[in-house]
């Protein structure tokens, strides 16, 4: 791993040319990109995945959201979510208003941004921005019917846990999370070397992995600072071999950059 910054240097430019790998969906990665070149840093783009249409092309989600009105609650944990339910509620002819019903769950700010942008108002939204802390900050779950639209590689603890709970739970796949082939630019970047590496979430870890193999991830690891967006991720790349240096404190992209802010001026 490069060494980090001396303790003595500003915030603003802890990062000061370093080269930060970006694993993040192409178009979805212009806010970590931005915030690292806020710092100083040079952003390297590596996607590794892409988002698609669900495998039954919205069958599952439309038979759902045909039926909203039987529900008491959506809970969304992800930004993706929120845009895909919106697409196909206006796919379908509905729109906003029929969600006027629903108390609505956020897994994070950014997902809740996504919601009060629409103009909606978000019921929950836990203290920390994963399934077990929102599960624990939905009040008095059983007996109420829950929409859960979802990936479909996404961890089945919120479902479990609202079931154990006596709620109804309807989960369904909003998108699909499949892996991008690197282009040669991308490659070329990357074999110029890399001083951070970042992951947002555990399908970035996974897939990262199988493009570049385990060989060529260990070499990256040896000269590189490993940073996860928060714990679940970081159990992701521990489980494949990687060390994890850095965990956001917040599990958001700004939590993840001020991490590693504070992770070199700390050393």
């Amino acid at each position: 791993m490069n060494s980090p910054a001396s303790s003595t240097t500003s915030p603003d430019h802890v990062l000061q040319g370093k080269r930060v790998l970006v694993t993040r969906a192409r178009e979805q990665a212009s806010d970590l990109e931005r915030q690292l070149q806020a710092v100083g840093a040079v952003p390297l783009s590596f996607p590794t995945i892409r988002i698609v249409p669900p495998t039954d092309n919205y069958a599952a989600l439309d038979a759902a959201l045909r039926q909203l009105s039987t529900f008491d609650w959506a809970v969304f944990t992800s930004v993706n979510g929120v845009k895909h339910v919106w697409q196909r509620l206006e796919a379908l002819g509905l729109s906003t208003t029929d969600t006027a019903h629903l108390r609505l769950a956020a897994i994070g700010p950014a997902t809740a941004k996504a919601l009060t942008a629409k103009g909606l108002e978000i019921a929950v939204m836990p203290p920390h921005y994963v399934a077990e802390s929102l599960l624990e900050a939905i009040p008095a779950p059983a007996g109420q019917r829950f929409l859960l639209p979802r990936a479909d590689i996404a961890r089945d603890a919120l479902r479990i846990g609202l079931q154990e709970a006596g709620a109804e739970v309807v989960e369904v796949p909003a998108y699909h999370t499949v892996q991008v082939e690197p282009t040669p630019e991308d490659w070329a970047s990357l074999d110029r070397g890399v001083d951070i590496m970042t992951f947002t979430a555990s399908s970035t870890v996974h897939h990262f992995v199988a493009q570049v193999g385990h060989e060529r991830l260990q070499t990256l690891a040896r000269n590189a600072l490993v940073a996860a967006i928060g714990p679940i991720t970081a159990d992701a790349a521990r489980d494949l071999g990687l060390r994890v240096d850095v965990v956001a404190d917040r599990y958001t992209i700004e939590g993840l950059v001020d991490a590693m802010v504070s992770a070199y001026q700390a050393s």
